[in-house]
């Protein structure tokens, strides 16, 4: 038997807000390794915590997850440039 669905929302109490952080921190960071060995994906994950404190993932060098990254979401806005630009010359003539 699976386990009751949870409302999400902010949880009131620091104590208990902060266990359930570090729990799914815990958690999420698991399945993030996870996910990279059984897909043999690029992953990089970053979280920081209600105080700044800083917890960090990769299955590679963070350094290079986001390096990838930046260049895929610059080629990404690069070819949306062009469509539109595309775009903007077909209405032209109709």
């Amino acid at each position: 038997m699976g386990r009751g669905k949870i409302v999400i929302r902010r949880i009131d109490d620091t104590t208990s807000r902060q266990v359930t952080f570090s729990k799914r921190r815990k958690g999420l960071m698991k399945k993030a390794k996870e996910l990279a060995i059984l897909c043999d994906a690029e992953v990089g994950l970053v979280i920081f915590s209600s105080t700044a404190k800083l917890y960090d993932f990769a299955s590679t060098s963070l350094k290079s997850v986001i390096e990838r990254y930046n260049k895929a979401k610059e080629e990404q806005q690069h070819q949306l440039s062009n469509l539109t630009s595309q775009f903007q010359v077909c209405m032209h003539y109709l």
